[in-house]
């Protein structure tokens, strides 16, 4: 994996759709119920026990978004983790949020001394890790399995710094998809006029709209779907697992449809202050985090799964290039505006041609 960072050229990029990203966590809540539970509570403790145990028990808050508040599943699978911090010397004590910019403010106002976030959110705190949710830069299982592993290795832990923060876990939450209400509006082409909705107002996902066509439609994470399927939007992007738990099929019934084409990946991420908790600390969490990968994957791959194969719209080779072409242009093109780390995307390059290396852009070297 080291050669993976050699040379990681400067690149640029453009951007598309990433602050929709955010979505995913809102209908990954009830799934992340089963990873909670994943670890026996036996299990942990014996591995609590087994680490060695520090002369001085440091105690840092960690706040947490989850859209269900304290007693939801995503407190709870992070929950999980205290007794792993225990023993390498640091008590969590947990903080649940309801509302992501209140938790990411309450961190930098350093009222947290760590913090769960998206990875949109996770921007003004490193740019780089940020990038993870560039639009097509990850195609698939293969690509994103090389990429955190690659990322939580010891090699990369100068990318997870920036100024006195530090990402100590990277989450995958899946790949975001096209939801349709028309099964007609099956390509970028046919985008044009269609109302699509924005969280939050994000100007580079309305750009991103704008640009195809589209005609960007207010909306956030508690009404983006009820939106959807009452037909006050045409399109919105979301994982495969809010088909159930965001019950989109209610938009999907009358002649809808899913893009079967991944936009981007996204994930949930920690950061953490550097300086407050014990050297090592975040390296030691990232491979924490990246052990209970396989875990993660399961749950996306179920939900996948349950979304019966006529909603699927399946992408023509032909559309499929095309698309291709245009996440890439679209990267590229905002590199000036500075939305992306080119080094980051140099390395998703490098991730994607050692697994395709066939591909034009592995010798073009371009990101």
């Amino acid at each position: 994996m080291a050669t993976l960072f050699n040379n990681a050229s400067s690149t640029h990029t453009k951007h598309a759709l990433t602050s929709l990203a955010s979505c995913v966590i809102c209908s990954l809540a009830l799934a992340f119920t089963s990873l909670a539970t994943a670890t026996p509570k036996t299990a942990q403790q014996e591995e609590a026990s087994s680490q060695p145990k520090p002369n001085k028990i440091l105690e840092r808050t960690f706040c947490v978004w989850d859209p269900v508040g304290a007693g939801g599943p995503i407190v709870s699978m992070v929950k999980q983790l205290i007794p792993k911090s225990l023993g390498w010397g640091v008590k969590l004590n947990i903080e649940a949020y309801t509302d992501e910019k209140v938790a990411a403010n309450d961190f930098k106002g350093e009222a947290c001394d760590a913090v769960m976030l998206t990875d949109v959110s996770v921007r003004d705190f490193n740019k780089f890790t940020a990038t993870v949710n560039a639009v097509g830069a990850i195609p698939g299982e293969l690509e994103l399995r090389t990429l955190l592993t690659t990322l939580s290795s010891p090699k990369a832990a100068k990318f997870m710094r920036q100024d006195n923060y530090e990402i100590a876990g990277i989450l995958p939450l899946g790949p975001v998809f096209i939801f349709v209400r028309d099964k007609g509006v099956d390509n970028v082409e046919h985008f044009q006029g269609q109302k699509m909705a924005v969280l939050n107002g994000d100007p580079t996902a309305t750009k991103m709209v704008r640009r195809v066509g589209g005609s960007p439609v207010a909306a956030s994470l508690s009404s983006f779907a009820g939106m959807f399927n009452n037909g006050s939007v045409d399109i919105i992007f979301a994982p495969a697992v809010a088909f159930n738990t965001m019950e989109l099929y209610k938009g999907l019934e009358e002649g809808g449809g899913i893009l079967n084409y991944p936009l981007l990946h996204t994930s949930l991420q920690v950061v953490i202050r550097h300086s407050v908790f014990p050297e090592g600390y975040g390296q030691k969490l990232r491979s924490y985090s990246i052990s209970r990968l396989d875990n993660m994957l399961d749950i996306i791959k179920t939900a996948h799964g349950e979304i019966p194969t006529k909603y699927w719209i399946n992408v023509a080779e032909a559309d499929m290039n095309t698309y291709n072409e245009y996440m890439r242009d679209s990267r590229l093109s905002l590199r000036d505006e500075g939305l992306y780390e080119p080094k980051a995307l140099t390395l998703m390059r490098k991730v994607r041609c050692k697994h395709t290396p066939s591909q034009g852009e592995c010798a073009s070297k371009v990101e």
